[in-house]
């Protein structure tokens, strides 16, 4: 199996090219650019792109899609029902947005000697996909691209546009992705990779959700209302991640910016 990543230097978005060989067919994770190297790489390897798979439709992780059309104009760009219709709305992918068509939930790919199945993460966006790689040519116990649902040591905030509930988000992480085999590596839609057996040990989210580690009772500040801080962690961006809870009980997942704590 062939994995290559691009990393857009002002998101920290990535792009991936996957393919099941040298000389074989391949395909995209998101295209948040710069796409450039990607296309050399399978310009080298003499690689057949077929297809796009978008995670979700926020333009960090859609940008560069336009320019795999233009190399390869036949590719198939496919997306979870909901963000099509984002993506088609917002026009950031102008004319090319009338080129994503529907991926269902639990649909699989087969590509080549690689197989892909849709998995629905909502809670970052309501129409999220992780994707679950598997097939003779995988490697390992597979691997799995996660968007911006899980990443190293954090988890996707559930107040960008789009987004649907903090239970969405902690079922997806929990009841899906925390139940695919411990060796999975993880790929996320921003910074470095990991594995679920990983995560599941260390990510600070996580633990608290096993009940390892106790909730936080700090009263604080959060996008200006008063709240309770349950826990703030790091982020990918190297930045923080707070996880709050409003004075009527419900939680949410917050950039850490825009939590004060009250003393």
């Amino acid at each position: 199996m062939i994995l290559e990543r691009a990393s857009n230097p002002q998101f920290v978005s990535n792009t991936y090219l996957v393919a099941d060989g040298d000389g074989g067919q391949a395909f995209f994770v998101d295209a948040g650019g710069p796409v450039q190297p990607l296309i050399d790489a399978a310009t080298r390897l003499d690689l057949r792109p077929t297809h796009v798979l978008l995670t979700h439709h926020h333009y960090d992780h859609v940008c560069d899609v336009a320019v795999l059309l233009e190399r390869w104009p036949e590719l198939l760009v496919l997306a979870g029902e909901r963000e099509r219709e984002l993506l088609r709305d917002s026009g950031a992918l102008g004319e090319a947005g009338e080129r994503v068509d529907v991926l269902d939930p639990d649909e699989v790919l087969r590509l080549g000697a690689l197989e892909v199945r849709s998995l629905p993460t909502p809670g970052h966006t309501a129409g999220m996909l992780s994707f679950v790689l598997g097939g003779e040519a995988a490697v390992g116990a597979g691997a799995v691209f996660t968007g911006d649902t899980l990443f190293k040591d954090s988890v996707g905030g559930v107040r960008a546009p789009g987004h649907s509930t903090y239970a969405d988000l902690r079922g997806s992480i929990m009841d899906r992705l925390m139940k695919l085999p411990p060796d999975t590596v993880i790929y996320p839609g921003h910074a470095e990779q990991s594995t679920v057996a990983r995560e599941w040990e260390q990510n600070p989210f996580i633990r608290v959700w096993r009940g390892l580690d106790p909730e936080g009772s700090q009263p604080c500040t959060a996008l200006e209302e008063p709240a309770t801080l349950v826990l703030l962690g790091a982020d990918y961006d190297g930045g923080t991640k707070a996880w709050v809870r409003w004075q009527d009980g419900s939680d949410d997942i917050v950039p850490g910016s825009r939590v004060t704590t009250v003393t």
